[in-house]
């Protein structure tokens, strides 16, 4: 199993969720985050003074697939984020050991 953590913009995350129901996926946590890359924030005037926006919000989206998922997943949430402009985030696919279904107890992929 693998865990796929998206970081995108958060006018993307329903093109996301909506091209992920496309191909069957179903479950996936979502979380309101804050961060940069190499856009390093902007600048925006507030009542006539210029300061800097360090921290741009994003969405983090988790979803968790078996092995033989992950590219499929992977592209997809790529080409439903993608806008070709500077911001547009990072896929990280990490390994995950177990997972349980707490209500069933079920594990591994019987879990997700």
């Amino acid at each position: 199993m693998k865990k796929i953590e998206a970081i995108i913009k958060p006018f993307k995350m329903e093109h996301v969720k909506e091209a992920l129901a496309e191909i069957g996926i179903e479950g996936m946590t979502v979380t309101e985050v804050k961060g940069f890359g190499r856009q390093k924030g902007h600048t925006e005037i507030y009542r006539g003074s210029e300061y800097t926006v360090d921290f741009l919000p994003k969405v983090k989206v988790e979803i968790v697939v078996s092995e033989e998922n992950v590219k499929r997943v992977t592209e997809t949430v790529i080409k439903a984020a993608k806008t070709g402009k500077i911001g547009d985030g990072k896929v990280f696919i990490l390994p995950i050991e177990e997972a349980i279904r707490i209500r069933t107890d079920e594990t591994g992929e019987q879990a997700i």
